[in-house]
């Protein structure tokens, strides 16, 4: 038997900025260090703080130009421009935007007992509170649709967000608000600003936002967002930055606390695994693994979504036996059973997030959510049926052949969730499987927030080559 401890070290931030008249007692034990302008992220996408390099005197002739489909003064940001196109699409008034609908007390207060964020309140009230009283902004978090569900701020800031329909409750996506902080955070996957007249609806100028995703570190996926918003005379450049550091202290804290689970559900699984017989490993909710035994050790398995006591079938390891652990689940491999080739896959990439793979066979069904990349490099597949080189792929990710040891290693991580469906030499699906790829009705609409060169093409409507990408 193999006694796994998984983890990584947690290196304290650093922070060095502090807004004029704040005590320096604001943020205790977190600094931040400057920034590199945009660094990637392991998944390859922009994860770090960008300057808004545009006067703000010149946004609103800006925003003019691009509604009436003129030349502007000056470039919008990138980042803002194709939100801008993504939003006229909605439909969105650009004058008033559209009511924003709020969900019931009830509803808030279910999402709220359901969010991993409700334990991290104090880590990003703290962080935050009297930096943000002190430049009269407000504080907000919301679930990965984008649902306010914590609000705090002064009286009279909170009164002008309400007129607004910035309140607890109220979905701030794209669609629905136009651009802002929170709904192009969602869709960027990583830190923005959005500063008066960038946002695409004019009653929303008189505002500034500085939004972070918070991820959950045992998968990935996506949990909300940690949103700062003010007065725009506040505007301070260094807001993002701090508005960054907070949700990666968070993202710390929450990659902590799994870990000490992980070694409680090891404490309790270990003198199980060493009487059980073959092979089996003990391994949390998320499919962490706590023990091994007559295996070699691997970091995680990738449960379905709907996880059930009894028989199932995982791409990673074929036939096997889920039981209930505390906080876990031991799965048993079935000796001696061949492992049934999966027959069918369906790539879902209608949604602005939440892409999914589904895998199904005679032994059951499996379905699981996809990072960014990974969406990415499954499309990329999907579209050409015989298959990419590692240099192919790195030209339809990035846009340069040569980043082949970064496609690799994201292959790699990707084919140990899908074994037994990803082929190599040249990487593709393997043969026999039926592939279904499913894509949102306006092509401008794939993947957004995406900028590898394969689906800025396809977004453009671009002709798909024999077999494959634009």
């Amino acid at each position: 038997m193999v006694l796994r401890r998984l983890g990584t070290t947690l290196r304290p931030l650093t922070v060095t900025f502090r807004p004029a008249g704040v005590r320096s007692q604001w943020l205790q034990g977190v600094a931040i260090s400057p920034m590199p302008r945009r660094a990637a992220a392991p998944d390859g996408h922009h994860c770090c703080v960008e300057r808004i390099p545009i006067d703000a005197g010149l946004l609103p002739a800006i925003r003019e130009a691009a509604l009436a489909g003129s030349t502007p003064p000056v470039r919008p940001r990138t980042v803002i421009g194709e939100s801008w196109h993504r939003v006229r699409r909605h439909g969105v008034d650009p004058e008033q935007g559209r009511p924003v609908p709020l969900i019931s007390p009830e509803e808030v207060e279910h999402r709220r007992h359901s969010s991993p964020l409700a334990e991290l309140l104090p880590q990003l009230r703290g962080g935050l509170r009297d930096a943000a009283d002190a430049v009269r902004h407000l504080i907000a978090v919301t679930d990965a649709d984008g649902r306010v569900l914590w609000r705090e701020g002064s009286h009279g800031v909170r009164r002008s967000a309400d007129r607004l329909g910035f309140e607890v409750g109220a979905s701030w996506t794209e669609e629905l608000v136009g651009t802002n902080g929170i709904g192009l955070a969602l869709v960027e996957r990583r830190p923005v600003q959005v500063h008066s007249a960038e946002h695409f609806v004019r009653s929303h100028h008189a505002w500034t936002c500085a939004a972070a995703p918070l991820h959950d570190p045992r998968d990935g996926r996506l949990l909300g967002v940690l949103n700062v918003s003010g007065p725009a005379p506040a505007f301070n450049p260094a807001t993002l930055a701090l508005v960054t550091a907070v949700a990666k202290v968070a993202e710390a804290e929450l990659r902590a606390r799994h870990w000490e689970s992980v070694d409680r559900l090891r404490a309790v699984a270990a003198p199980m695994l060493a009487r059980l017989p073959g092979r089996a490993l003990a391994v949390d909710r998320d499919g962490w693994t706590a023990a091994v035994t007559g295996m070699a050790p691997v970091s995680r398995v990738v449960l379905p979504r709907d996880v059930r006591p009894g028989p199932a079938w995982l791409p990673s390891l074929g036939p096997c036996t889920l039981e209930p652990l505390p906080d876990g689940w031991l799965v048993r491999i079935e000796e001696g059973r061949p492992r049934d080739a999966p027959g069918r896959l369906v790539l879902d990439l209608r949604r602005p997030r939440g892409w999914t793979v589904t895998v199904s066979g005679a032994a059951g069904e499996w379905s699981h959510e996809l990072s960014p990349r990974h969406a990415e490099l499954l499309y990329v597949l999907a579209r050409h049926p015989a298959g990419r080189t590692a240099a192919e792929l790195a030209a339809d990710l990035f846009g340069d052949p040569t980043r082949t040891v970064t496609v690799r290693a994201e292959l790699s991580r990707i084919r140990r969730t899908l074994a037994g469906v990803l082929g190599h030499r040249p990487y593709r699906f393997a043969d026999g499987l039926e592939v279904l790829l499913r894509i949102p009705p306006h092509p401008a609409d794939l993947l957004p927030g995406s900028t590898a060169p394969a689906v800025l093409a396809a977004r453009r409507g671009l002709p798909v080559g024999r077999g494959g990408v634009p």
